[in-house]
């Protein structure tokens, strides 16, 4: 890991999070206390920052300095509120087209979603806080810089992040490999999100159940699945083609 992307310390942290910068993941150690750590935790909480508490052996293991029992990791991509985006996009008069990533944990997959989301047109990806791959330099690379030219949206709970895009009218598509329908079977000119899951557990059966609508992509022979960057492709271009056809 770059030294660069770390934040080593407690008002250096808290000074990064004022000043906007985005975090992906803090390390606190397991017995910390004393002053500005509640002040911390509610920044976390405040920006959906995933805290995780470790033994100080992890801690020293990112720095020799005075890491005052937290270091943190800045992300590479700037984070927006899922309403915020959905406005946007609106107000440009786009339908809105999102991918959300549950339970996907491949750096480089998440990296070759966001470059092919941006190919196709889809102009967000939601990300839950916890359970998914960070957005680290690796990931930058192999979106090829799309993750700059997208909108990612990191929530608390992606069960909220469904409820969101209900309000706002927006359709919610689970991907699923046992699903009746198949994927060009689907109307992906309106506004809607995409929900994929991972390659080993699909999506979780709770948003599973509050999904609009499910499909499937269709395999020839009897292997079990795409690979979940090659799954997103393959719907991504098919919403670009319906949406290409009506201009």
């Amino acid at each position: 890991m770059k030294k660069s992307s770390l934040i080593i310390g407690r008002q250096p942290l808290i000074e990064a999070f004022e000043s906007g910068k985005a975090i992906d993941k803090i390390f606190m150690y397991k017995n910390i206390n004393g002053e500005n750590i509640q002040h911390i935790r509610q920044l976390a909480k405040d920006n959906h920052v995933p805290i995780q508490m470790v033994p100080v052996e992890k801690l020293n293991s990112f720095t020799r300095g005075n890491h005052q029992g937290v270091v943190a990791i800045a992300a590479v991509v700037q984070y927006t509120e899922l309403q915020q985006v959905i406005d946007h996009i609106v107000s440009k008069g786009e339908h809105p087209l999102f991918i959300m990533l549950d339970g996907v944990t491949d750096v480089k997959n998440i990296g070759a979603i966001a470059r092919t989301a941006v190919c196709c047109g889809a102009q967000g990806i939601i990300i839950p806080d916890k359970g998914v791959g960070a957005l680290n330099e690796e990931t930058m690379k192999a979106s090829a810089g799309a993750l700059e030219m997208v909108h990612i949206s990191r929530v608390s709970s992606l069960a909220h992040a469904v409820d969101t895009l209900h309000l706002n009218g927006i359709s919610v598509m689970g991907s699923e490999m046992k699903a009746a329908q198949k994927v060009y079977e689907m109307d992906f000119k309106q506004p809607c999100c995409i929900i994929m899951g991972s390659e080993e557990k699909g999506i979780q059966r709770f948003l599973s159940k509050a999904a609009d609508a499910h499909f499937a992509i269709p395999i020839a022979g009897s292997f079990d699945s795409y690979n979940v960057s090659v799954a997103a492709g393959i719907i991504l271009y098919e919403a670009m083609k319906q949406r290409m056809a009506v201009h």
